[in-house]
């Protein structure tokens, strides 16, 4: 009796105690929850005085008369000029010339790593190898920005003969280094979460390893591997100061992954410090371009998590 007495004590304490750690948690959560919609509110809140600042065609496009009298449309970001031009066309076009060569390098780059540690490497060569590639995930971007600038922006210049010694082609490799380890570590999870079954069942139907994994495990986990290049594809466009440093920094209209751009995040980073206290539109406009990159990485991110949730949910079952 006393036995099952101390038993119902004790087995109330640990319900307790389970009930304040969750409760803990939980409190932590919507705490960061609170002070994510405090920023988007703040960042909202000053960029929507820029639509009142200008016309929402000037985010785009500005009318140039030609001397001939011609108007013809032109993209140009020059928002300190005697006549400022606020298009962000050229500052998206930029972001876009950097991250998608560098998600599409990293891509190629990280799922072969991914498929090599789940399906090929043994135990222990997973343990060296997997902390060496997750270990480029945390190197300081401004480290990184260096080398790529004072090392290999002279090499590939001096090999390709580049007009431009920085350009969205070399940001884009300093880029596809630090999103390598995300594709890298969700291919290799998403892989291994394959169900050993199906690769049993393969090998029985007379399927060698190399037949499985592309016949059997790609396809099966390829949304999972998918989800995980969303993610590194927004860590691309929302990253700083590799771009800053080795984009250039010319804010042009022009599609051309060899030449000079400027992205969204360095036009934040170079403009907000030095910005003239006094000009208010070019000021609310900065908070514009923070609130597309939230909501472009916030969106990718929620996706790319929706669809590894079901993944993840399906595989299990």
């Amino acid at each position: 009796m006393e036995n099952t007495v101390y038993a119902l004590k004790k087995s109330g304490k640990q319900k307790a105690r389970e009930f304040f750690v969750k409760l803990f948690f939980m409190f932590n959560g919507y705490i960061a929850l609170l002070f994510l919609l405090l920023i988007f509110i703040f960042i909202f809140q000053e960029a929507l005085q820029a639509l009142f600042s200008i016309n929402l065609n000037d985010l785009f496009f500005t009318q140039k008369i030609l001397p001939n009298g011609e108007q013809i449309r032109v993209f140009e970001w020059y928002p300190t000029s005697d006549n400022p031009r606020y298009s962000l066309v050229p500052l998206i076009l930029g972001s876009l010339l950097t991250a998608l060569p560098a998600t599409l390098i990293a891509t190629v780059i990280g799922v072969m790593v991914g498929i090599y540690l789940s399906e090929i490497a043994g135990d222990k060569l997973r343990e060296v190898i997997k902390p060496v590639v997750e270990l480029f995930a945390g190197i300081p971007t401004v480290v990184m920005g260096f080398f790529i600038v004072f090392v290999a922006a002279t090499f590939f210049k001096d090999m390709f003969g580049f007009i431009s010694r920085l350009n969205a082609f070399i940001a884009a490799l300093g880029l596809s280094v630090i999103i390598i380890p995300i594709i890298a570590s969700i291919t290799e999870d998403v892989m291994r979460a394959v169900p050993r079954e199906l690769r049993m069942a393969s090998f029985a139907l007379g399927a060698s390893k190399w037949q499985t994994i592309t016949r059997v495990i790609i396809p099966t986990s390829i949304k999972g591997i998918s989800a995980g290049i969303l993610i590194a594809f927004g860590r691309a466009f929302g990253e700083t100061m590799i771009v800053l440093m080795a984009t250039g920094n010319a804010a042009v209209f022009d599609v051309d992954f060899f030449g000079s751009v400027r992205t969204l995040t360095a036009t934040i980073a170079a403009e907000m410090g030095e910005m003239v206290v006094s000009d208010v539109t070019h000021y609310h406009i900065l908070f514009l371009i923070g609130l597309i990159l939230f909501i472009s990485t916030f969106i990718l991110n929620l996706i790319a998590s929706l669809i590894l949730g079901k993944i993840t949910k399906k595989l299990r079952h």
